[in-house]
């Protein structure tokens, strides 16, 4: 359901009657917070609705999740060390997805073709293609600034001349990488 604006309540209402779904109020608020954040697991979806709905459970959520996922109104996306499933409410349009690899974040990207499958395999073994999920991993912005300012905190300072000559006496304790390394000898004996 990907659309610019929020979906009224009464839309949800009618999508879920549609999908052949009772309408209940854990259905409903589980649609309207994946909307408002796409991507989320059972674990955030519970969470971001404690408040209003302190008896739902996390089983609860499954089984809402299984349901409106089955019925179309939303889709269950399981990326690379994401730890769990996670769903959002933009189906049927083939978008994929990019992945920080670092802090996780999660956004949609546009199929660049348009339309499933979005890429030819070399070879289909006998069956018709329906669709190709694709997911681009990388840094996002935030955490590229993170990591060069984190990189740039553990340089080590360059050699004061008035200190030790010995220069394994000068490296850093926080960074062994930087250290010489030392074979080690086995010896039969």
């Amino acid at each position: 359901m990907a659309t610019s604006s929020r979906t009224s309540v009464g839309e949800w209402q009618e999508h879920l009657h549609r999908a052949g779904l009772r309408v209940t109020p854990g259905r409903l608020a589980t649609l309207a917070h994946l909307e408002a954040h796409p991507h989320s697991t059972v674990a955030e979806i519970l969470a971001g609705l404690a408040a209003a709905f302190p008896t739902l459970s996390a089983q609860s959520i499954h089984n809402i999740t299984h349901d409106l996922a089955a019925g179309g109104l939303i889709r269950r996306v399981d990326l690379p060390e994401s730890g769990s499933a996670r769903y959002e409410t933009r189906v049927h349009d083939n978008h994929h997805h990019i992945q920080c690899v670092v802090c996780g974040r999660i956004e949609d990207v546009d199929c660049a073709v348009g339309h499933a499958p979005c890429l030819t395999p070399s070879q289909t073994h006998g069956m018709r293609v329906l669709e190709a999920q694709v997911t681009f991993r990388g840094v996002c912005s935030g955490c590229e600034g993170a990591l060069a300012d984190a990189a740039a905190a553990d340089r080590t300072p360059p050699a004061d001349p008035a200190s030790p000559a010995d220069p394994a006496s000068r490296m850093s304790a926080a960074d062994p990488g930087d250290r010489p390394r030392v074979p080690t000898l086995r010896t039969k004996g």
